[in-house]
């Protein structure tokens, strides 16, 4: 089970960090990841880390403004969000895959948490 939190409304500019706080398995043999879905488009892989977390991704837009963490001690991962677009907006969705690589599809999934960006 994985449940989100951190999402909310901020302004260009702004900053917010996601967690995703995972019950259950193994956490630190899971790859985590977020994705994002934005109205009319499909999900879309944000950034990603691999099971041993010696690896990320970040899709092209959020490089350098995003940064992925974990820590296997609250099995919790973190998606750390600065200087915020309105580009980013978006329902967040953490993702779980069991030994899986930093570019995770996902076999668990979080409900999502809204983050809104206005300009």
């Amino acid at each position: 089970q994985l449940v989100e939190s951190g999402g909310g409304l901020v302004q260009a500019g702004d900053s917010l960090r996601l967690s995703c706080a995972a019950s259950r398995g193994t956490f630190s043999r899971y790859a985590m990841g977020w994705f994002r879905q934005a109205p009319g488009k499909e999900r879309e892989l944000v950034a990603g880390m691999n099971w041993s977390g010696g690896s990320t991704y970040y899709v092209g837009s959020v490089k350098g403004r995003f940064t992925i963490s974990r820590d296997n001690a609250k099995d919790t991962v973190y998606l750390q969000m600065n200087s915020l677009k309105p580009e980013d907006t978006a329902v967040y969705y953490c993702t779980a895959e069991f030994l899986g690589t930093e570019r995770l599809s996902g076999n668990y999934w979080g409900q999502g948490t809204q983050v809104t960006v206005s300009s």
